[in-house]
């Protein structure tokens, strides 16, 4: 039976990282929203195509990966309870295991690595204020127990 990961937390928390070792370690399909931005708009912004590309298109090329019992690594950040149920749903629905990783880091460590970051921005990276971390961070739902419970396996990373 193929697996989903979905890999979530706020920016600086290290999820394209922590996909890219899944990727290796199981030979997965990674799908990270960022990138896809950058090659189709040239720009890795958060808009409203991101949203219809993680949810839709990308979403589309996951399944069919799941379908034919590839792993796929979902780097999507999912801030909402809404989101992640949306994706556990479908992925179990296919008959796929649905894994989540959670990186629930404290905010000054997410700080100091976006201004790391920030100073050296890679390809298909966008900046990120200290004022947008803040607003961000009190919209990052943190998954409860009974939300966790839901997923056939779970990690969360607290530093």
């Amino acid at each position: 039976m193929a697996g989903m990961v979905l890999v979530v937390g706020l920016p600086g928390a290290g999820k394209t990282s922590w996909a890219r070792r899944l990727e290796q370690e199981r030979k997965a399909l990674r799908l990270t929203p960022d990138e896809w931005m950058d090659a189709l708009f040239n720009t890795s912004e958060v808009d409203g195509r991101r949203w219809v590309l993680e949810s839709e298109l990308l979403w589309g090329v996951a399944a069919r990966a799941l379908t034919l019992e590839v792993d796929v690594i979902l780097d999507y950040g999912c801030w909402s309870e809404e989101e992640r149920d949306l994706f556990r749903t479908r992925a179990q629905a296919l008959g796929a295991s649905a894994e989540i990783v959670v990186l629930d880091l404290p905010f000054e460590v997410l700080w100091a690595r976006i201004e790391r970051r920030n100073a050296n921005l890679p390809q298909a990276t966008f900046g990120v204020s200290r004022e947008e971390l803040t607003e961000w961070s009190g919209r990052f739902e943190v998954p409860t127990a009974e939300e966790l419970q839901r997923w056939d396996r779970q990690l969360i990373v607290k530093e």
